[in-house]
């Protein structure tokens, strides 16, 4: 299972999300590893699959030929 990020802030269940800000987007097995610095705490690995990778990208409020790092996401571990 994956977990979950948004580029803006969820409109449901807004007490199961956390955010953080990007620190670097990777690829691994065929996923893409969103790195996620909360505002307190360790940073975490967030594994999403390309598709959402686009979709949440897409959604920033940032120029396609600007860097994600640094962005506001909202997230879910799985499991969490």
């Amino acid at each position: 299972m994956h977990d979950r990020i948004h580029a803006r802030k969820p409109t449901h269940d807004i007490e199961h999300w956390s955010t953080g800000t990007i620190e670097s987007i990777g690829q691994r097995d065929g996923h893409c590893v969103v790195t996620v610095s909360p505002k307190d705490g360790e940073p975490l690995e967030l594994v999403v699959t390309n598709a959402i990778r686009e979709l949440f990208l897409g959604r920033l409020d940032i120029d396609d030929d600007e860097s994600p790092v640094g962005e506001r996401v909202w997230y879910r571990k799985h499991g969490g």
